[in-house]
């Protein structure tokens, strides 16, 4: 036989592996609430009030930054629905304004956003979970290590912590469905908890005095709406978390703005119920001076063992969001490997479990690591800036892509654009401004690190 005529290698010929479409609507919902829903509804109504005690303000306020988030949502329904991939938002930016800005927000989230989000849910997680178990309690040192004028201490919520990242990265190592299995029965849970918690604050007699009509204290209202407004932003954050995973749903054109708005929506129903319970139970004044707030309400209304009951309660809410968090952000790093601009091992997909086996590994790693030194905290206040300002570009991408590539397929277009659109990139930009104001040096020390992408990109890009 000559050399022409011989088949081609094996490999050549057979199909690579590749992610399979198998979420749902419901899941995509399910995903966008476990992801959004952690601890911040449990703590941030106590910061509002001390800035803006007045209770219909503080509805209005969560009432806006629920259509914040819708109106980001719909945004974001445009381009997945153009660019169904796993990435999402890497594919967004990288299709808008080049390559080079998809691997920044892809650098910039493996090192530090993502990572560190995952880090802090986990530990705060160990931290809930000392309550119940005293191997993890607050106070138990588990190691301690000194080098030279180094000193590291491994407490027990940090041991909780990485190991519940790593007990999820397994899960996840076996099948996208295995690890919405998870994510979905913990969010279920979640959602049927808080809804129970809202009906019987509801229902019970109220215990607080009504803070409607109290007028705003001495100050500038403008700013107490601000500042508030910035915290009910933060507490939305994750509704966008299942774009990273549009490779994997079915019928993308139709599931993914499903689960993206139902999921919107579900969180906002649940915010404003869980704020309106807050108020029942405790006066402006009152939920200024708990920063445990929901603990506060529920002892209150029910009597000290209550708290204990809500404790679970946030157990559950946090467990649920790493559990969306471990699921959808491991899908940024994978085709940013396959275009040739990150690390090269990270663009293998399992052929037997069709999982990014490699990315959700180095994703757990780091994470788990970043746990257990105690260093996420920090990393992550200063890259909150750029975060926004990722965010904001993404949500120009849509007026960006218009122009563009107007006949680019658009299955379903951002419900009213321009305008809810524009809102929402002003929205992101004044976020950034405050940000800025607010936190000067960790917003600079942030683009730093954005920039550390850079040379990383310009050595990527030759080598590809």
């Amino acid at each position: 036989m000559t050399a022409a005529a011989r088949p081609a290698p094996e490999e050549d010929t057979a199909p690579r592996p590749a992610l399979l479409r198998l979420l749902g609507a419901l899941d995509g919902a399910l995903i966008t609430v476990g992801a959004t829903v952690g601890t911040g509804i449990f703590l941030t109504t106590s910061d509002i009030a001390r800035r803006l005690p007045h209770s219909g303000l503080i509805l209005l306020l969560w009432a806006a930054g629920g259509l914040f988030a819708l109106a980001g949502a719909l945004s974001y329904s445009e381009l997945g629905t153009m660019f169904p991939r796993a990435g999402g938002q890497y594919h967004f930016l990288k299709e808008a304004y080049g390559r080079l800005w998809g691997f920044l927000f892809g650098w910039t989230s493996f090192l530090v956003i993502m990572t560190c989000g995952i880090s802090a849910i986990a530990v705060g997680f160990g931290e809930y979970l000392g309550a119940f178990i005293p191997l993890f309690a607050p106070d138990s040192e588990l190691l301690s290590v000194a080098l030279g004028g180094i000193h590291w201490t491994v407490r027990g919520p940090q041991l909780a912590g990485a190991l519940a990242i790593a007990g999820l990265t397994a899960v996840n190592l076996l099948g996208v469905r295995e690890g919405a299995v998870v994510q979905n029965a913990v969010t279920g849970l979640k959602i049927l908890a808080l809804v129970g918690l809202v009906a019987i604050g509801l229902v019970l007699p109220a215990h607080a005095a009504s803070g409607w009509w109290v007028p705003h204290p001495p100050g500038s209202l403008a700013a107490g709406v601000g500042l508030g407004l910035v915290a009910v932003l933060w507490t939305y954050d994750g509704w966008y978390v299942l774009t990273f995973s549009a490779g994997e749903i079915r019928r993308p054109e139709r599931n993914l703005p499903r689960g993206l708005v139902l999921g919107v929506l579900v969180v906002t129903v649940l915010y404003l119920g869980i704020n309106w319970v807050y108020l029942r139970a405790l006066d402006p004044e009152a939920l200024a001076r708990s920063p445990r707030v929901a603990e506060a309400a529920a002892a209150a209304l029910l009597g000290p063992g209550a708290a204990r009951a809500v404790s679970v309660v946030i157990l559950l809410s946090m467990f649920g969001c790493l559990a969306a968090n471990v699921l959808c952000c491991a899908r940024i790093y994978q085709p940013m490997a396959e275009d040739g601009v990150f690390f090269r091992a990270l663009a293998r997909i399992d052929p037997r479990h069709h999982t990014p086996s490699t990315s959700l590994l180095a994703q757990g790693i780091l994470a788990g690591v970043l746990a257990l030194s105690g260093t996420y905290a920090e990393l992550y206040t200063m890259v909150v800036f750029a975060g926004v300002l990722f965010h904001a570009a993404t949500g120009a991408a849509v007026f960006v892509l218009r122009r563009r590539r107007p006949d680019l397929p658009r299955p379903t277009r951002a419900w009213g654009y321009p305008w809810l659109t524009g809102a929402f990139v002003a929205g992101c930009l004044a976020l950034t401004v405050l940000t800025l104001v607010q936190a000067p040096v960790q917003s600079l020390i942030g683009l730093v690190l954005v920039a550390s992408g850079l040379p990383a990109y310009a050595w990527w890009s030759r080598a590809r």
